[in-house]
């Protein structure tokens, strides 16, 4: 059986839809798992029609849903299908169930079935809109949800469903206008407002967003989500009287412990903001322990993964005959809290950039090519072709030609690309690569702090930051040493300290005239899909390294990444 990449999937410090999406998606208990509403129809209502014992099973499958406890509820509709296979609400919670379990095109080939029943039915439209957007097909999935508001207007679901969509698209004020529709509708639909304040901090509407966020938890103090977007906010600072109500909230006996330990990432940022450090370490220490215990991350085996890489690619490797494949993107590469939307950003601020944000399409087609021949990466690299790689260099284009519709070229900062290198170079020869460094033992403390949306496994743990770090640092010094004049470092504190000089080598490495927006990048009106989104929207500082202020506390950080004296600002 063909098993996938070893190596890292794509960070998700980004927030696909918005920055909400982040929030919506850490408080199971209080959103859907694909953050998207359903309009309330009781399954008693869609089921009449039925006899007692299915209803009674249909009733018990929504609930184990609810539950996450899928295997239960796939047994209990495999013994349903001989007989109500065929009803649009059994389709319905089977499409749900292949939905949670990832099998999209599956779930949309049983809705198609369930809609032919029932086409104006907006139950089944919103979920066939929900495994559409999961596919990636978000123009499908807005019709989708555009016809579920036609059928059933006066409800908030649907138009939250419809912005959320939107904003996938980077249709802001279209999404905009839908979430105004939801909240006309119910001004306390929470889920929106949380959505609303994502987006709006997206595009660099900082304190709207803040404030979106704050009327939430003053109406709900026990809104998880809202806490954390709020916390996700780089650039905002809890009043003290924020910071007493999320500590009272994270030291309650009534606060469940999965939820304490979100909460505990919001309060460490918190109590770091107020100078309280030694607490703000104690906390974060308790949520990331916690955390690691909920990890499936072996760095000896991550490590060893990496060894293979740089084996394999010590050997010559064939790559696309085109040498000019490529030219029109510029991948940005890094660990996360690196500096990498900043060099986005700044490259989004030419005219001839078009900042697609991170992307997955490179890891997507390593696994795809390992399945096609049976053989996992990295051991398949020496039997492709020129022809195989000329294939996936253009399918990588095809898959991103939206980003380049009104732009010449486009980024891909899908932050897993620096184990991927090898591959670029293979796929595209004529792509840019960028690689963001930042000094060691702030990029790793500033993972430890993030709460990551999925993934990122080694960040709960300092010492497997610090073997991550230095397995992705031995790496890229491998890629510039193998593909000399190929990859391009843009270090952040010489980006900091000597802006219009570190821009101008990034522009001409990049074959992009110089153009003076890029010294103003922080002007730049664009949607941001990261935790850096505020940040971006700010000139360049000299203080924002965090690490000193902590002294002996991340002593043995230090010394696992080979630092041994506490750096000053």
């Amino acid at each position: 059986m063909t098993q996938q990449s070893p190596l890292p999937p794509d960070p998700d410090t980004s927030i696909p839809d918005a920055p909400s999406k982040t929030a919506t998606d850490m408080a199971e208990d209080e959103a859907p798992a694909a953050a998207v509403e359903e309009p309330r129809a009781s399954v008693a209502d869609r089921t009449k029609d039925l006899p007692d014992r299915a209803r009674q099973a249909l009733k018990t499958i929504g609930e184990l849903i609810e539950q996450r406890r899928l295997d239960e509820a796939e047994r209990t509709l495999t013994k349903m299908r001989t007989y109500i296979g065929t009803h649009p609400e059994f389709m319905r919670m089977l499409a749900v169930v292949l939905h949670l379990r990832g099998r999209n095109a599956d779930a949309a080939t049983v809705l198609r079935r369930a809609l032919e029943q029932l086409p104006q039915d907006p139950l089944l439209l919103t979920n066939f809109g929900t495994v559409l957007g999961a596919q990636g097909d978000f123009v499908g999935a807005t019709v989708a949800f555009q016809r579920a508001c036609e059928i059933d207007p006066k409800l908030a679901a649907p138009w939250y469903n419809l912005g959320k969509s939107l904003a996938r698209q980077l249709r802001v004020e279209d999404a905009l206008e839908a979430f105004d529709e939801a909240l006309r509708r119910d001004h306390d639909h929470v889920t929106t407002r949380i959505a609303r304040a994502g987006l709006l901090v997206s595009v660099g509407r900082v304190e709207e967003g803040a404030e979106e966020y704050r009327r939430v938890i003053a109406r709900r103090p026990d809104m998880i989500a809202a806490w954390i977007g709020l916390n996700s906010i780089k650039t905002a600072r809890l009043t003290e009287a924020e910071t007493e109500q999320l500590e009272s909230l994270y030291a309650s006996p009534e606060t469940p412990e999965a939820t304490r330990v979100k909460l505990g990432f919001a309060l460490g940022k918190a109590l770091e903001d107020a100078a309280r450090y030694d607490e703000a370490f104690s906390v974060l220490s308790a949520s990331n322990a916690s955390m690691r215990r909920t990890q499936n991350w072996d760095a000896a085996e991550f490590t060893r993964a990496i060894d293979g890489v740089i084996e394999t690619f010590k050997k010559p490797i064939a790559h696309a005959t085109d040498a000019t494949l490529g030219k029109e993107v510029i991948f940005v590469v890094s660990i996360p809290r690196s500096g990498s939307t900043l060099t986005e950003h700044i490259l989004a601020s030419h005219s001839d950039v078009s900042g697609a944000d991170e992307l997955s399409v490179v890891g997507d087609l390593v696994n795809e090519e390992g399945a096609r021949v049976g053989i996992p990466y990295p051991d398949w690299m020496p039997h492709a072709t020129a022809a195989d790689w000329t294939r996936l260099g253009k399918e990588y284009l095809k898959r991103t030609e939206r980003w380049r519709k009104s732009h010449g070229r486009s980024t891909d900062k899908g932050l897993s690309n620096w184990a991927f290198v090898g591959v670029i170079h293979s796929m595209l020869p004529g792509a840019r690569i960028v690689n963001c460094r930042r000094d060691a033992v702030e990029t790793c403390w500033s993972c430890y702090k993030q709460l990551f949306m999925r993934g990122q496994s080694y960040s709960y743990d300092l010492g497997e930051l610090a073997s991550y770090w230095h397995d992705y640092d031995r790496l890229m010094r491998f890629w510039n040493a193998r593909f000399p004049h190929r990859v391009h470092d843009v270090v952040y504190e010489d980006l900091v300290d000597d802006s219009e000089t570190q821009i101008r080598r990034l522009l001409d490495f990049c074959q992009l005239p110089f153009e003076p927006a890029c010294l103003r990048s922080h002007e730049t009106q664009r949607a941001v899909r990261t935790t850096s989104a505020s940040q971006v929207r700010q000139p360049l500082r000299h203080d924002t390294a965090r690490a000193p202020l902590y002294g002996e506390l991340l002593a043995p950080l230090r010394w696992a990444l080979g630092v041994e004296k506490v750096t000053t600002e």
